[in-house]
């Protein structure tokens, strides 16, 4: 696949899956052995191994924020990977790591690292502002 072919399915995930939460599109993008080497696993692991483990966090996290969505500030792509900068919106309307509901909209930024084989996603290395995240519905409190 061209540069252009990699940065194009890295933003159909970000809308189908995390926006849209379409879960059927799972199979299709991301490769059967697909992991996800992240330090906000809502379960407390760190790695998301497979595509139904996938489909569950995907699931658990827009329970949380039904109406969460990506926005996509920058995208570079070399090889076989491709870096998304992004900001994600939404709103605290159900259960998140222990934490009740809130109704508060947030936003945090985060940066993802996407590497595809064979025309899918087979593994991802991603980083947001948790911490910020908690901070703005109340969880922890902000640096003094």
């Amino acid at each position: 696949m061209s540069l252009e072919q990699n940065k194009a399915l890295v933003r159909r995930v970000i809308d189908e899956v995390w926006s849209q939460g379409k879960l059927a599109a799972v199979d299709e993008l991301y490769a059967a052995d697909f992991v996800s080497h992240q330090h906000s696993h809502t379960a407390g692991r760190q790695d998301i191994r497979g595509l139904e483990a996938l489909k569950t966090f995907v699931r658990e996290f827009r329970e949380a924020f039904p109406d969460f969505h990506d926005i996509i500030e920058d995208q570079v792509a070399e090889g076989d990977k491709v870096v998304t900068r992004f900001t994600s919106v939404g709103t605290h309307r159900g259960p998140l790591m222990g934490l009740e509901p809130t109704n508060k909209q947030v936003r945090w930024s985060g940066i993802a690292i996407d590497r595809i084989v064979g025309g899918k996603i087979a593994e991802d290395w991603v980083n947001w502002d948790m911490m910020g995240m908690l901070q703005q519905l109340g969880a922890i409190s902000s640096p003094s």
